[in-house]
């Protein structure tokens, strides 16, 4: 099935920027979109991103970048929860 799925990455170093997270995902697939919420007050990075990609490419990413050291930090990759969607809960 075709559709994207937008993933969830946490635990991200503050140093890390937006570009860092997407050439990391670029190496599993192709990544539509790539967000890096930051703080309104500090204007930091609050250490999470969103990364949407292909199904069949965000599966891959989660395998292989599940516990992946970037910039000293261990990363945390799962699929985000949609808000207010029908869906698998957890």
């Amino acid at each position: 099935g075709g559709g994207t799925t937008k993933l969830y990455v946490g635990n991200l170093s503050y140093s890390t920027d937006e570009d860092a997270v997407r050439s990391l995902f670029e190496s599993a697939g192709t990544v539509t979109d790539c967000y890096l919420p930051s703080d309104r007050e500090t204007g930091k990075a609050r250490g999470f991103a969103f990364v949407t990609m292909s199904r069949n490419d965000a599966n891959a990413a989660i395998e292989q970048f599940q516990g992946y050291e970037l910039d000293g930090r261990s990363l945390r990759v799962n699929e985000a929860q949609q808000r207010g969607s029908r869906g698998r809960r957890y």
